[in-house]
């Protein structure tokens, strides 16, 4: 291989995909400069002729929808169905959302007059674009999540920048395809392939704007530190440890299915799935029996066959991490209640069974770290209170989930959780609503993608203060100043606020006075 390129190869076979150019640092700063220079141009484009842009890769996603969800499965690991299911129709529905709401966001609008002292200033606010904006993705949805943050920030009238994880980089090539029939200005998308541990460093010193990062929490922190002394604005999707709280009166073959789905899919590899599970005592046995048939009937094989429930870890590597955690589990005491049949634990192949885990300690890593992959630690709760107590006991705060046939008492305890994307009788399933906004609390990082909430962070709010009264002199607190000023600002205070109507009416006078200033010439 050519040390110019970096190869992307199959985690379920080993079978290489093809070879890709490598970016250096340097061409990382030749593009943001490059960005900049078309950058103004684009954001002086009225809405409709950047939507219509970007309008057309609905056509190319629809007309290449099978050959991507192949392509995803290839070189992610994960199964044609979720590759479709959670990536390509996620993606195409985020593209319409934010064709058809994005406009009224940017939209200048007069904000309310909050005193009538102040009732000759009428302010309006504005939607101003950052300029470049930096996109670094992971590997666990290498199409949907930088999909978005593409489509947001070239809507809001930025220039991108992107880069995909090293481990699926045939599906950033993909993306390149995506937004190269969208035919847009030269150099106002780039897709760069710089390897992880130094796109960071090569996209700040390079001169982003604003950089929108998804990975762990170590990499977010690092990037952080970078970005602090350019003061630097980010948006970090980290880590998570999350759970789902299990009440008594849930519907638990809903509840099973849903956290199996959530915990299971995407071999396990997804930051908002279910990792924690917190079952009501009185239902506990029966839940983790409907639980443990269900990962026990899991089918994990190739990607690309039909009938594959769940796919492949995406490299060995992480699997071998996902070992390791699964150990030390075991050594502080829990124990395997139910495993899929196919999926071999200890082999060097990428493939890991499906595990549910019960009586871990406290020390157990799935309890307070993130775990990421298809892993379940299933734990009785006496009530809603215990569940709230456990759910916030790691550094994470990315989702949650309540399973309960009282929805109205599902969510009122899901406004209670220490998540910034709660699910009642669902999971992990906001991710894919182009509407709601996603990320999260604590270490689980800051920021917001998605929704009206993540479109907004694609752009700053200038606010343009005007005055109505051009002709008057000056306004009545400025110089020079005077007792009989002092005393005329005062009296404002009284005829706004004072108690009694004696004391307001007194003050009016004196208020009158001082407003003379208005037209007062030197």
């Amino acid at each position: 291989m050519s040390p110019a390129t970096s190869e992307s190869r199959e985690p379920a076979t080993g079978a290489l995909i093809g070879n890709f150019p490598l970016s250096t640092a340097a061409e990382a700063a030749d593009r943001i400069a490059a960005a900049r220079a078309v950058q103004k141009d684009w954001a002086a484009l009225a809405w409709r002729e950047r939507s219509e842009w970007l309008g057309k890769i609905e056509k190319w996603l629809a007309g290449h929808a099978d050959s991507l969800a192949e392509l995803i499965g290839r070189d992610n690991g994960k199964t044609r169905i979720d590759a479709l299911a959670a990536e390509v129709l996620p993606a195409a529905m985020a593209l319409r959302y934010y064709r058809r709401h994005g406009k009224r966001l940017l939209r200048s609008s007069r904000i309310r007059g909050g005193n009538i002292l102040m009732f000759n200033k009428v302010s309006r606010l504005r939607a101003v674009p950052y300029g470049v904006i930096g996109i670094i993705t992971p590997w666990n949805y290498p199409f949907s999540i930088p999909f978005s943050e593409v489509v947001m920030a070239l809507l809001a009238g930025n220039a991108v920048v992107l880069k995909v994880a090293t481990d699926t980089l045939a599906v950033g090539a993909a993306l390149e395809e995506a937004f190269a029939a969208a035919e847009l200005p030269s150099g106002l998308f780039s897709y760069l392939n710089i390897p992880g541990k130094q796109a960071g460093k090569a996209f700040i010193e390079g001169g982003v704007d604003k950089l929108f990062f998804t990975g762990s929490t170590a990499v977010g922190r690092e990037l952080a530190a970078l970005a602090a002394p350019r003061l630097l604005p980010l948006v970090l999707e980290l880590g998570g440890a999350d759970a789902a709280i299990v009440r008594a009166d849930a519907d638990l073959d809903r509840a099973a299915s849903g956290v199996v789905w959530a915990g299971l899919g995407n071999a396990g590899q997804s930051c908002g799935g279910v990792q924690r599970v917190l079952v009501h005592r009185s239902v506990y046995d029966a839940f983790l029996e409907k639980l443990s048939a269900r990962v026990r009937a899991l089918r994990v094989g190739p990607p690309l066959d039909w009938d594959s429930d769940v796919g492949c870890m995406t490299s060995v590597k992480q699997k071998r991490a996902v070992r390791d955690q699964i150990e030390a589990c075991l050594a502080s005491g829990a124990r395997i209640v139910a495993r899929s049949a196919s999926g071999d634990l200890d082999s060097d192949d990428a493939f890991l069974p499906a595990i549910v885990l019960a009586d871990a300690g406290p020390d157990a890593p799935i309890l307070r770290e993130e775990v990421f992959g298809p892993v379940l630690a299933v734990q009785a709760v006496d009530d809603d209170e215990q569940a709230l107590r456990i759910a916030a006991g790691t550094p994470y705060g990315l989702t949650g989930s309540v399973w309960s046939r009282d929805r109205s008492a599902a969510r009122a305890l899901a406004a209670r959780m220490n998540a910034g994307a709660v699910t009642i009788n669902d999971h992990l399933i906001s991710h894919g609503l182009a509407e709601t906004p996603w990320g999260g609390f604590g270490d689980s990082g800051f920021g917001r993608t998605h929704g009206e909430a993540g479109f907004r962070e694609m752009f700053r709010t200038q606010v343009i203060v005007d005055d109505i009264l051009p002709f008057a002199a000056k306004s009545i607190w400025w110089h020079p100043y005077s007792r009989k000023l002092y005393d005329g600002l005062r009296a404002l205070l009284d005829v706004l606020y004072a108690p009694g109507i004696t004391r307001r009416l007194a003050a009016i006078p004196r208020v009158l006075r001082i407003f003379l200033r208005y037209w007062e010439r030197p």
